[in-house]
């Protein structure tokens, strides 16, 4: 054990080092972070970003052209680079050079071990512009005869558009294929054509940016060609290939290969490529892709007017008036509709009006509460004031008392009223911020008729509750909040227990109807007349049997206040009669029945406020 002990310590060792380290660094590289966070945020909050951002607009066009200019630009970088034309001119000039400097060599003459150079034989023409040099140049002895090598430069390099010349072994000039006519005569080449002005561009960009660091290649004319460092590497028999840049920044491929003849080198071969003509070729390409660029331009601008239009002004449209409404609810019918778009614009306009409609019907719903509470406060303060006049002129002591007992009694109700009314008021915003949870039904009912019980003892009147025996616990569970839902059911049980008879039951069952749990409440009074099935969910609206009855202990807000509950948690509530079996609608009613139905938990987490549609009553 003290061995393996003594073996796992190094790692641990290592494991701490490493951790600490990683902590210095951390360490460390904060302020680097720090900094960083700083000039994103400075960056962010600039002037230029800000212009850029400010709008969908120029964020759609911004975004669209940076996008095309980095293909564009990256295209371009990847033509400058060039690798595969350079690589394959160079390969092309090396097989070109190897065949033409076999040729040569084959046809060389050897005398002890040279080839003599015979001035009288050298082609020349009359007509010659710049004929060879007849001085003593010309009587120096060279390993290769000028009269055999330039029909075969003449007939192998003039197709190619290349230049050649051949250098001897001590790099003097032999031949150069920039001289030679077809016909044999020597005359200075063509001046080059005016380049144009994209080409200069082109050639000056290159030259400063990225080819500062390629050799630069020098017209040294009749000079010896060991200046030129391809022709010396071709000296020791290697034919190596260059890439060069001439005065102008034009790429010049060159290529020397060695004249061998049985293992000897005779000569050199310097082959290289037209000034320019990679340079055109590259030039055509840019163009094409510049050609391509233009037409994708064109393109980018074209869907970004169509993005501007058909997003873009649209936003713009709905944002402005948003701004309308805002500060004039009564324009919300100026909401544009784009009821032909079915895209995520056409979601956002609906859900605009949508919302606009809501805010309007919750608006118009607060003017007509505070006009229904100002109405039922002026009731109860009405009568209280007139009985309190009353008392003055009270004849007896009964009287009098009978009449404190009426001012009490509206005090009561007015009281009641006054605490059903903040109930209600309160109700939206708690259900819109507390978080739903899943509630066990059968617990919470449990809860409640117990208690109720408790109340009713001795009163004779009875309350019982009936779960569906087929149903366990788990299956009667809802998502919402307890204490409101068990204000709902509270209500229902009360209001039913006041229109019970004496010796009457109230009867509470729950039970599970596929993706709903269903809550009923019945009682054994007299029922409600079809006609006010609805009016009973009415803010502050009362019926009962007697007017006496009602007084002081009922606000008309226990049934308004439950159904917006019951709404709240995506459920329905309504109120029906209780008949016998195969009765009409003109039978006796055995009592009266509340159904509240909630949407079943499905074991998801915790919800916000789900709104379920707005009727009270099922259809």
């Amino acid at each position: 054990m003290a061995i393996e002990l003594e073996r796992s310590r190094p790692v641990v060792d290592l494991w701490r080092t490493a951790k600490e380290g990683f902590l210095r660094v951390h360490r460390a590289a904060s302020p680097v972070r720090q900094w960083l966070a700083a000039v994103g945020v400075r960056l962010l909050q600039s002037r230029a970003v800000r212009l850029v951002t400010g709008s969908l607009l120029r964020r759609i066009f911004v975004s669209n052209l940076l996008g095309l200019l980095i293909l564009i630009g990256g295209i371009l970088y990847l033509s400058r680079q060039n690798v595969w034309l350079i690589d394959a001119k160079r390969e092309s000039l090396r097989t070109q050079s190897e065949i033409i400097a076999a040729a040569i060599a084959a046809n060389a003459t050897v005398e002890t071990e040279r080839i003599v150079l015979d001035p009288d034989r050298l082609p020349e023409a009359e007509d010659a512009l710049i004929p060879f040099r007849d001085d003593g140049f010309a009587a120096l002895q060279l390993s290769i005869r000028p009269e055999r090598v330039t029909p075969i430069l003449r007939r192998l390099v003039q197709p190619t558009n290349n230049r050649a010349r051949i250098y001897g072994r001590d790099g003097t000039l032999i031949a150069d294929s920039a001289q030679l006519l077809s016909r044999g005569l020597v005359a200075k080449p063509p001046e080059p054509k005016e380049r144009p002005k994209t080409k200069n561009f082109w050639t000056r960009l290159t030259k400063w940016l990225l080819n500062a660091d390629l050799p630069v290649y020098k017209e040294i004319g009749n000079a010896n060609g060991n200046i030129y460092p391809e022709v010396r590497m071709a000296m020791t028999g290697t034919t190596t290939p260059m890439l060069l840049l001439n005065e102008n920044g034009e790429q010049i491929v060159s290529v020397a290969a060695p004249i061998q003849r049985a293992r000897t080198v005779q000569g050199v071969l310097l082959l290289s490529s037209r000034p320019g003509e990679i340079d055109e070729a590259l030039s055509q390409e840019r163009w094409t892709v510049l050609k391509i660029g233009l037409m994708a331009l064109v393109a980018t601008l074209a869907a970004s007017t169509l993005l501007a239009r058909t997003v873009a002004g649209p936003m713009r449209r709905l944002s402005e008036a948003a701004e309308h409404v805002s500060r004039n609810i009564s324009a919300r019918h100026d909401l544009p509709t784009f009821g032909n778009r079915t895209d995520e614009v056409g979601q956002m306009a609906t859900a605009f009006r949508n919302m606009t409609a809501a805010l309007f019907r919750r608006i118009e719903a607060s003017e007509k509460f505070a006009a229904d509470v100002a109405h039922e406060l002026k009731n109860p303060l009405t009568a209280a004031r007139s009985t309190a006049e009353a008392l003055a002129y009270a004849k007896d002591e009964a009287e009098r008392q009978q009449l404190i007992a009426q001012i009490q009694s509206e005090l009561k109700r007015l009281n009641r009223l006054i605490t059903d009314v903040s109930n209600a008021s309160r109700l939206d915003a708690e259900l819109a911020l507390q978080q739903m949870e899943p509630v066990a039904l059968c617990k919470l009912l449990n809860g409640i008729v117990a208690t109720f019980s408790d109340i009713l003892r001795g009163s004779g009147k009875h309350i019982a509750f009936e779960p569906d025996p087929s149903c366990s616990e788990d299956a009667l569970v809802v998502n919402g909040h307890d204490g409101r839902l068990s204000q709902v059911v509270t209500n229902l049980v009360d209001n039913a227990i006041s229109f019970s008879p004496e010796g009457g039951t109230v009867l509470v069952r729950a039970r599970r109807l596929g993706d709903w749990v269903e809550i009923t409440v019945e009682d054994e009074g007299p029922g409600i007349p079809p006609e006010n099935l609805e009016k009973i969910f009415r803010r502050f609206y009362t019926y009962r049997p007697t007017q006496e009855a009602s007084r002081g202990n009922n606000s008309g807000l226990g049934l308004s206040i439950s159904r917006e509950i019951v709404l709240a948690h995506g459920g329905e509530i309504w109120a029906e009669n209780r008949m016998a079996e195969g009765a009409g609608p003109d039978d006796p009613r055995l009592g009266a029945r509340f159904v509240v139905r909630l949407p079943a938990w499905k074991g998801g987490g915790p919800q916000s406020r789900s709104f379920g549609h707005r009727g009270g009553r099922r259809n």
